[in-house]
């Protein structure tokens, strides 16, 4: 089994950017960016993307690697991120991962199972199937034939449910029972540091005040600019970020600026959310309060008990 990387991870606004960038200045760290909107290039405002002061300071692979009309997927994550690991490895440094994108970060610590191939025709069925039935008719087959998968995956989520279902008619064996049998060798031991308070909403100063920053700094603007390309549209990945997709809805006069303002501070707050349930979830972490006096010299201890090798991932 390969080291453990240092991860740090925490829901959005809570200040994990400016702590890589303290941590990089004192440790022979380089980042890897641990972020599903942040691989887009030309969205920098509503991903919050690194200055770029900060990144002449302190490069984030894996940041502005596609353009928004094409996909990315976790499988893909954890491969590209396997292999800048083993750069800066190979360079003498450590790789620092940050971000918050749950699914990336367990991709690469658990490794992805050998799934069979997305069908069309298939995936043509399964949406006709959804349109006719609904939803919730779907998540009810899946509950049936993997309930494992069916009690992960919300009820709302379309994409993972039809992938789910997709899955077992293809190969014949549930998305769990598939994902049981994932080589070890795929999987990468993370040693994580959760940053985050401990009551979430904690957060929301800071996520309304960020909003702010952003409909200063042109988010607005930023949207325009993508929504102007002929081969981009709403639907996409990329759109379907954070911030995006309500901009998106405003400029098709869907709302008006207020309601966009409150249905992007909404949609933040709800990620937050999510975040938080998924990291309360996860073995092995450290969680550090953003808001503590002596946050630093608490970070300090547990990167330095990781760098002399005195703790190991998950104790």
């Amino acid at each position: 089994m390969p080291p453990a990387v240092l991860c740090l991870m925490g829901p959005t606004a809570a200040g994990k950017t400016a702590l890589a960038l303290r941590l990089v200045e004192a440790y022979p760290f380089e980042i890897v960016s641990v972020d599903s909107a942040m691989v887009y290039r030309g969205m920098d405002i509503g991903t919050a993307k690194p200055e770029p002061a900060v990144l002449a300071v302190a490069p984030h692979r894996l940041i502005d690697i596609l353009d928004p009309g094409e996909s990315y997927s976790a499988a893909r994550f954890a491969a590209d991120a396997q292999r800048e690991i083993e750069a800066i490895r190979a360079a003498g440094r450590q790789p620092l991962l940050v971000g918050g994108t749950g699914l990336y970060f367990r991709a690469l610590e658990q490794g992805l199972a050998e799934l069979p191939a997305a069908d069309a025709a298939l995936r043509a069925e399964l949406e006709a199937e959804r349109q006719r039935l609904g939803l919730a008719a779907l998540h009810r087959q899946l509950a049936a034939i993997d309930p494992q998968a069916a009690a992960r995956i919300h009820p709302n989520d379309a994409q993972r449910i039809l992938r789910a279902l997709e899955v077992c008619r293809l190969s014949g064996r549930s998305l769990s029972e598939l994902c049981r049998e994932t080589p070890a060798a795929r999987r990468q031991p993370l040693y994580k540091l959760v940053i985050a308070p401990p009551q979430r909403a904690q957060l929301h100063p800071r996520i309304e005040q960020r909003l702010g920053q952003m409909l200063e700094q042109g988010l607005v603007e930023e949207v325009e600019r993508l929504r102007a390309r002929d081969d981009l549209h709403a639907d996409l990945p990329s759109m379907r970020a954070v911030g995006y997709r309500q901009v998106w809805q405003y400029l098709d006069g869907e709302s008006d600026y207020a309601t966009m303002c409150q249905r992007v501070l909404t949609a933040t707050r709800q990620y937050a959310k999510r975040q938080y349930t998924w990291l309360r979830a996860e073995s092995g972490t450290r969680w550090f309060d953003p808001f503590s006096g002596d946050l630093w010299d608490q970070l300090q201890r547990s990167v330095e008990a990781l760098l002399d090798d005195r703790a190991q991932p998950g104790e």
